[in-house]
């Protein structure tokens, strides 16, 4: 899974002309933003992707019809990151094309007035009401959290796909403990 920069159409063309097959489009509020996101993914008639025959994706232009099938291969979750989102969960998950939602707990806690912060007791209850809302509208609802506690929580409370670690961070933790091998006391 790749979480493109933007939901933007060169961003995501790249992605994809490189072989990713699923992505994760940030700070998606509306389906109008949902459907911008899906049409980048797709070539014409259907969509707005750019056609570049001899790409990564196409194994250098060795798929036959790889235009016509792509993207019957490509997962396109959307983030969910304001209280906008919040407020259009059902219109955006019943944008054709969307797999699933993801909610991003940082920005969305930053949204609902809590900013640098991404356990607030306050926040729990609407991410926990956000992923019903999003399994019950038939889409795999998913999370970011580095508590494991949080992670099972989420899981029990119906997300499809929980993110327990990010590369940045254990990068970080593994060349801390590392380092802390070789220290000298």
């Amino acid at each position: 899974m790749v979480r493109v920069p933007w939901n933007d159409m060169v961003s995501i063309k790249r992605v994809l002309d490189v072989g990713a097959q699923s992505l994760l489009v940030p700070y998606v509020s509306s389906a109008a933003e949902a459907r911008a996101a899906v049409s980048f993914t797709r070539y014409p008639p259907q969509g707005m992707r750019g056609v570049a025959g001899t790409t990564r994706a196409t194994r250098f232009g060795r798929i036959k019809d790889y235009a016509r099938h792509a993207h019957e291969e490509i997962c396109v979750l959307v983030q969910v990151e304001t209280q906008l989102a919040l407020d259009n969960i059902e219109a955006i998950c019943a944008t054709d094309g969307v797999d699933g939602v993801f909610i991003g707990p940082a920005d969305l806690h930053a949204s609902l007035g809590h900013p640098g912060e991404i356990a607030n007791p306050k926040v729990k209850p609407v991410i926990d009401e956000a992923v019903r809302r999003i399994r019950k509208a038939g889409k795999a609802p998913g999370i970011l959290t580095p508590s494991e506690d949080d992670a099972r929580h989420w899981l029990e409370c119906g997300a499809l796909f929980v993110a327990v670690g990010a590369d940045v961070g254990l990068l970080a933790r593994g060349a801390e403990a590392l380092a802390q091998k070789f220290k000298r006391s």
